[in-house]
């Protein structure tokens, strides 16, 4: 991604929607097989969601470019690592929340996704109410919470990660991401009652 680029912003609850972990898995075997252009495709198939974590962090925008390059130059680097037995987005989070919690030089309050507006609207009118809704829930549930586990709402609302990968992520236990997520859900089923549109929570639902 080059320093005047903006990621172009995926569809989905949030703006960001998972990706095929199967092809996933495909490029990185040929990445560490030696075919070492093809890391542009993960790049491209993931920087949206990075960028994101980025501007939830430091808040501006060339700090996020700078961070998504810096946390794809990592994964690059240690792409022969990647045994496999999580996601890759799952494992491409974890150097991501690393890495901007390790860069952070003063303190600054993380901004959940939530509280962004300039997530783009390109679903139907359905689902665009869906994800307003569902960005209400979490503004209206962090509100309550320490900064520190703002991101565990984001990441199971708008990364589609279930509470294990969570806590592998974040380093916080199970427990505590469940208790955290717990109210963002209540007020979301609250407003998505009646709702036909609505099919779930996504990867975590299950209490």
């Amino acid at each position: 991604m080059t320093g005047d680029e903006k990621p172009v912003s995926s569809t989905g609850l949030g703006g960001i929607v998972s990706q095929g972990d199967d092809e996933d898995r495909l490029i990185i075997a040929q990445v560490v097989s030696g075919q070492k252009e093809l890391f542009r495709l993960l790049v491209k198939r993931h920087e949206q969601a990075v960028y994101g974590m980025g501007m939830s962090f430091f808040r501006n925008a060339e700090d996020a470019m700078d961070f998504t390059q810096d946390v794809f130059l990592k994964t690059f680097r240690n792409l022969s690592r990647f045994e496999g037995r999580a996601r890759f987005s799952t494992w491409l989070y974890k150097i991501a929340y690393n890495t901007a919690i390790n860069n952070i030089t003063r303190k600054k309050d993380y901004l959940s996704l939530a509280e962004e507006d300039s997530i783009p609207d390109n679903d139907t009118p359905e689902r665009s109410l869906l994800r307003n809704l569902a960005r209400e829930a979490v503004r209206e549930a962090v509100t309550e919470l320490p900064e520190r586990f703002r991101v565990c709402v984001d990441l199971f609302f708008f990364y589609d990660r279930s509470y294990q990968e969570i806590e592998a992520i974040t380093g916080y236990p199970v427990n505590t991401v469940k208790s955290h997520v717990f109210r963002a859900k209540k007020i979301l089923r609250e407003k998505l009652a009646g709702f036909s549109g609505y099919n779930g929570f996504g990867s975590g639902d299950a209490e």
